[in-house]
């Protein structure tokens, strides 16, 4: 497998991310886990898988991005989500548009101008009714796979209104829609749309210039990418590996450093 010039690690709430690439920006390694709670550690770790692939890693920058971005020591640069994931999906897709990101703890959307610069931003961080978190724990509740519940929701056409605003609120909703006999299918339809109704709401906040772009883990959910057509008006684009979208944006921007800057070992 071959080396790599640049590093960059996405440091979120649910995953870290990790991405390797040539002197010509391809992504040529990656690694993708579940956050452990010591993400020093996790991130020591990493960056010895990285030297495995590599050798050492003397003169590669590493760029950190992601809610985590603060730990990663090792870093020469800590930059936002908004800049890398805004970097990643331009050099991918080659346009500029608006793009929602939408991640475990968090929810973005960016309008990026045709030049690939950042002009607008809107972020979700302080509630989890906009983030896959909502999901997950509704899922849990209704003993649906997250991995499944979005071919769930699409697999029927009733869909049950859940009209409360707080993942809290609406869990004890869910409950009682459960208790009254309500088939899961439906209610899960209705959660995608509780939940993707929010993100229009931050969408419509920054302004809808087409195309529209999607990145991270959650938006990988059929129901997802479907339901934000049906309430856009607008078929959403995804890069190849949504996922790893803010630590190849992280990676590109480490390419970018001089050499001659510190680097780790």
């Amino acid at each position: 497998m071959p080396g790599f010039e640049a590093l960059g690690i996405d440091v979120g709430s649910t995953t870290v991310k990790i991405v390797g690439l040539d002197d010509e920006g391809n992504i040529t390694w990656h690694l993708l886990e579940e956050a452990e709670p010591w993400i020093e550690s996790q991130v020591v770790r990493f960056l010895d898988e990285a030297k495995k692939v590599n050798g050492p890693l003397d003169g590669v920058p590493l760029v950190a991005t992601g809610y985590g971005r603060g730990l990663v020591n090792q870093a020469s640069r800590q930059v936002t989500e908004i800049t890398c994931h805004a970097r990643g999906i331009y050099r991918e897709l080659g346009h500029g548009g608006t793009l929602v990101d939408i991640g475990g703890q968090d929810s973005k959307v960016i309008r990026i101008s045709q030049e690939g610069k950042v002009v607008d931003f809107a972020m979700n961080d302080k509630c989890a009714a906009g983030t896959g978190r909502f999901l997950e724990n509704t899922a849990r509740r209704l003993k649906v796979s997250i991995d499944n519940i979005g071919e769930e929701a699409l697999s029927v056409s009733e869909e049950v209104t859940i009209s409360s605003t707080c993942t809290v609120f609406a869990e004890s909703e869910v409950i009682s829609l459960i208790a009254r006999g309500v088939p899961v299918a439906p209610i899960l339809r209705g959660l995608h749309r509780s939940m993707l109704q929010r993100i229009v709401a931050m969408i419509h906040t920054v302004g809808l210039v087409p195309p529209l772009m999607l990145s991270g883990g959650v938006v990988q959910n059929p129901a997802v990418c479907w339901m934000l057509e049906d309430e856009t008006g607008v078929k959403p684009i995804l890069p190849c590996h949504p996922q790893l979208t803010g630590a190849y944006g992280a990676a590109l921007l480490a390419l970018g450093i001089s050499s001659q800057e510190p680097s780790f070992t």
